[in-house]
C-alpha cells in the first residue's frame, strides 16, 4: 500500500465534510465503545489480566530471536517452513516464490494487515495470479477498485449498506437488494466456488505460538477457514513481533483481544494451526509456510518507541479517538490509522513521510486508557513531535511563534501584559457573536469550528478571583 500521509491534512478537511463517513463513524463509535464498556465487566480483575498481557507482550518482546527461534524449531518439526522477510520487497517476492513453486494460479486471502502493508496483492496480480480477498469487508473494498481499509477490524466501517448494495448491484449485475443477510448471501454465492478452486490459500495471524509452532488466527467470518483448510498451499504471513511464548499466554491475550476490538467476549472463530496435513487428517494443507515480516519492527528494539511492539491490533485505540471518529482511516494515509498508525507509520517508513501523524491527537489518554496492553501512545506521540522540533520538520510560522511564546514565557511581567492584550483583543473580536471564526495567526482553530471568545479576564485573574 503506497504511503500518502503526507497528505493528511487536505485528507481529514475532506471527511469532515463527507455527511456519510460521519454518520457510518457514529454508528462504530456508539457500538464497538459501548460493547467494549459493558463486556469488560465480565473479566473479575480486568486490570489484574492487562498487568498479565503487558507482562506476556514484553517478555515476548525482550527476547524476540529466543521465541522466534523455538517457534522456527517447533513449526519445522511439524512440517511447516519458516521464512524471514526483512522488507516488504522480500516479504513479496518470497511469496511469488512459494507460488511459483507450487504452480499457483489462484489464491484466496483471509483479512491481514500485514499483507496490506506489504502490497502483496498488487504484486500477485502483477505476476499474472488471481487472488480473491474473502473476508467480507476486504471483499467489498477490492471490488471497488482495491479501495485501501479505513480500519484494522472493520475495513468497511466508511461505507454504509446502500453503498454496498448499488457495488454489489453494478459489479455482480444482480438487482440491488437492501437486507444485509441477503447481500451477504450474495457474497457467499460469489466466494464459495472460488474457495473450492483455489491452488493458495493466505491468511495473516493474529499471534505465532513458540511451544507449538502455531499459528493463531480469531476471527468473525467462515472464510479463514476455507482460506487455510481447503487449498493444497497455505501461506501464513504476519510480523516477526506477534510471537507469544506459551498456548497458555494466548489464552491469556485472548480473553482480552475481542473484547477490546468489537466488544465481544469470544470472536466467532479461534482457529490453531500447526503444520500440514498429516497421516489420517481429513483436512489441511499439504504445504505450509509462515512468512515472517520484519519491515522496520526490528528497528524499534531498544528503543524508545519499543513498546510499540506490544500491539496486538485490537483498533481500541482508534475506536476511542475523537480525531479518528470524525476522520476515519483513510486520512492517515497507509495501512495503520487512528492513535497506534500515528505512531507505528513514522517509525516504519519515517518522519519525513508522515508528517503531521504525531499531532492528528488531542493527547487526551483516552488510547492509553483503553489499550489492552497498556502502550503509553500520548508519551509516544509526544517523543515524536520532539523529534520533529529537533529535526526542523515543523513549518517555519509554527517555529517562530513557538520561539516568541517561549521568549515572553520567560519574563512573567511581559507574559501578564501579552495576555491581558490578548484576551482584550479576542473578546472584542468576539463581543457581537460570542465567538471567533477567524483566529489570526492560527486559523488552524477556526477551519472546522468557531472558536468561544473569552470575556476579557485573563486565567491568571480568574484564579486570584477564585482564590479569594
Amino acid at each position: 500500500m503506497q504511503v500518502q500521509s503526507v497528505f493528511f491534512q487536505q485528507k481529514a478537511r475532506e471527511k469532515l465534510g463527507d455527511s456519510n463517513l460521519q454518520r457510518s463513524l457514529g454508528r462504530l463509535a456508539n457500538k464497538f465503545v459501548s460493547a467494549r464498556a459493558n463486556v469488560i465487566l465480565e473479566i473479575e480483575d480486568f486490570e489484574g489480566t492487562r498487568n498479565a498481557a503487558v507482562d506476556i507482550r514484553n517478555r515476548a518482546v525482550k527476547s524476540l530471536d529466543v521465541w522466534l527461534e523455538q517457534f522456527e524449531s517447533k513449526a519445522k518439526a511439524s512440517g511447516a517452513t519458516v521464512l524471514y522477510a526483512a522488507t516488504p520487497e522480500e516479504a513479496r517476492e518470497l511469496v511469488l516464490k512459494i507460488a511459483r513453486k507450487h504452480a499457483v494460479k489462484t489464491v484466496v486471502k483471509s483479512k491481514s494487515m500485514v499483507t496490506e502493508e506489504i502490497a502483496l496483492n498488487k504484486a500477485l496480480d502483477k505476476a499474472g495470479i488471481q487472488v480473491r480477498e474473502t473476508d467480507l469487508g476486504e471483499y467489498i473494498l477490492q471490488i471497488n477498485n482495491n479501495e485501501p481499509p479505513s480500519h484494522i477490524i472493520a475495513p468497511v466501517v466508511h461505507k454504509n449498506k446502500e453503498e454496498i448494495s448499488e457495488l454489489f448491484s453494478k459489479v455482480h449485475g444482480t438487482p440491488a437488494k437492501t437486507d444485509i443477510e441477503e447481500i451477504t448471501h450474495e457474497a457467499r454465492d460469489i466466494l464459495r466456488p472460488q474457495f473450492l478452486q483455489a491452488d493458495m490459500g493466505i491468511s495473516g495471524g493474529n499471534f505465532v505460538i513458540a511451544e507449538t509452532g502455531s499459528v493463531a488466527l480469531v476471527t468473525n467470518e467462515g472464510n479463514e477457514g476455507m482460506c487455510t483448510v481447503n487449498p493444497k498451499v497455505h501461506v501464513a504471513i504476519t510480523g516477526i513481533e506477534k510471537v507469544v511464548p506459551t498456548l497458555e499466554d494466548f489464552a491469556t491475550l485472548l480473553r482480552l483481544l475481542p473484547r477490546s476490538a468489537t466488544g465481544q467476549s469470544i470472536s466467532n472463530y479461534v482457529s490453531l494451526l500447526t503444520g500440514p496435513k498429516r497421516s489420517g487428517d481429513l483436512d489441511g494443507p499439504d504445504h505450509m509456510y509462515f512468512v515472517l515480516v520484519d519491515g522496520g519492527r526490528s528497528g524499534l528494539l531498544g528503543g524508545e518507541f519499543e513498546e510499540m511492539l506490544r500491539c496486538i491490533r485490537c483498533g481500541a485505540c482508534m475506536n476511542h479517538c475523537p480525531v479518528y471518529q470524525k476522520i476515519g482511516g483513510h486520512a492517515y494515509g497507509w495501512v495503520y490509522p487512528g492513535p497506534m498508525g500515528s505512531v507505528l507509520t513514522p517509525s516504519y517508513v519515517g518522519l519525513d513521510n508522515a508528517p503531521d501523524l504525531p499531532q492528528a491527537a488531542t493527547l487526551c489518554g483516552e488510547c492509553h486508557v483503553v489499550c489492552p496492553v497498556k502502550i503509553p501512545l500520548p508519551e509516544l506521540l509526544r517523543k515524536l513531535r520532539e523529534q520533529q522540533v529537533e529535526r526542523g520538520l515543523r513549518p517555519w510560522k509554527e517555529r517562530v511563534g513557538l520561539t516568541l511564546w517561549a521568549w515572553v514565557a520567560k519574563y512573567p511581567a511581559v507574559y501578564r501584559l501579552a495576555t491581558r492584550l490578548g484576551v482584550a483583543v479576542l473578546a472584542w473580536m468576539g463581543k457581537r457573536t460570542g465567538s471567533i471564526q477567524t483566529l489570526p495567526l492560527a486559523s488552524g482553530w477556526t477551519k472546522g469550528r468557531n472558536f468561544p471568545a473569552p470575556d476579557g479576564q485573563t486565567f491568571h485573574a480568574l484564579y486570584k478571583a477564585r482564590k479569594r
